[in-house]
């Protein structure tokens, strides 16, 4: 079968590692942005509010979170809007997209604990339920999420059950990988569906997305597997890597299929380029330690810093500098964002 084929069953199939309700943080395989500082959600709150200051969206803007997992990322984003500009949560509504039925009710059980009946939390299984004129998209580490080919010198990558070989590519990933210049490496697909399916969901938005990968193609495999905050090259577990020393000792491929996370390098000139296909344009591309400086975290941990204690401040000021190290997530992770006006 197709690689992508098998990295959607990894996931989403039967058992998939998505399929159930997984722990991020500590106890789970890996961190998020959202995991290591509430900044994180706080700083796009920020985005929310100079974009509503600038008036490119209006007080009935509806805020959506896309991946929410337990919802802590959007509620973040409320309870800093609460804090910032209060008056705007008596216009503004607030959304999730979440085809896990599991992962919907721990965030509305989230936001009942958070916010009781203040707020509001509508969720839609899919974006084709969505008919909505003004939104404020989010979304952190889901397009590295997305089922991938992966590209070999004018071949592509199959699976006999746990066994990988490179064989003939196919017309249609032969296309994409011209238009792209992508030689070696993975090519993320589904990007356009995804993108067309937004600009017929909302009429005008502004989409912020994080990931974690380059604007070009690396020309080299990043497809690797997080189990208990270990990394695992994908190939280092085939018999692609014939050294014995080179490969882990505790776990193999089949060990960790469908008990582990899955992914890849995001190519954003790909991704972008996707996206303009469905009539979006890109409003920035940097870095995520660029990004959060200019929606004003610094703004923000200083009035934490006068309005509570000196061990609250630099607990939090310690988890936010996680999200801005450039050894770390900092560079890494880059941040685009799009916008799609009313036609």
């Amino acid at each position: 079968m197709r690689f992508s084929k098998y990295m959607n069953e990894w996931l989403y199939g039967k058992d998939g590692y998505y399929t159930n309700f997984i722990e991020i943080g500590k106890g789970g395989d890996f961190y998020t942005s959202v995991s290591s500082s509430m900044f994180f959600g706080g700083s796009i709150a920020n985005r929310f509010i100079k974009v509503f200051d600038e008036g490119y969206l209006s007080k009935k803007t509806t805020i959506v979170e896309i991946g929410a997992h337990k919802g802590y990322m959007l509620a973040d984003i409320v309870q800093f809007i609460y804090t910032l500009r209060p008056k705007l949560l008596k216009t503004l509504s607030f959304a999730i997209i979440e085809p896990q039925i599991e992962n919907a009710k721990k965030q509305l059980s989230y936001f009942k604990e958070c916010f009781g009946d203040e707020v509001k939390l509508t969720h839609y299984k899919d974006l084709d339920e969505v008919n909505i004129d003004e939104a404020f998209v989010v979304a952190n580490e889901i397009f590295d999420a997305f089922p991938c080919e992966v590209i070999k010198d004018n071949k592509m990558l199959y699976m006999d059950e746990q066994t990988p070989y490179f064989h003939d590519i196919s017309d249609d990933i032969k296309k994409l990988c011209h238009e792209y210049d992508i030689t070696r490496g993975e090519l993320g697909l589904g990007y356009y569906g995804f993108a067309k399916k937004m600009a017929n969901a909302f009429k005008r938005y502004e989409f912020v997305t994080f990931d974690y990968g380059e604007i070009t193609q690396r020309r080299d495999f990043s497809l690797r597997v997080y189990h208990k905050h270990n990394t695992y090259p994908f190939f280092a577990l085939t018999d692609f890597v014939k050294e014995e020393e080179e490969k882990p000792k505790d776990v193999s491929l089949e060990s960790l299929f469908k008990k582990s996370d899955i992914t890849y390098d995001v190519n954003f000139s790909y991704l972008i380029g996707e996206f303009e296909k469905s009539g979006a344009k890109k409003h920035s591309f940097q870095t995520q330690l660029v990004a959060l400086v200019e929606f004003g975290i610094s703004e923000l941990l200083e009035l934490l810093a006068k309005n509570s204690d000196q061990n609250t401040y630099e607990a939090e000021l310690n988890r936010a500098k996680t999200l801005l190290n450039p050894t770390f997530m900092g560079e890494r992770f880059k941040c685009v964002i799009f916008r799609k006006d009313k036609s």
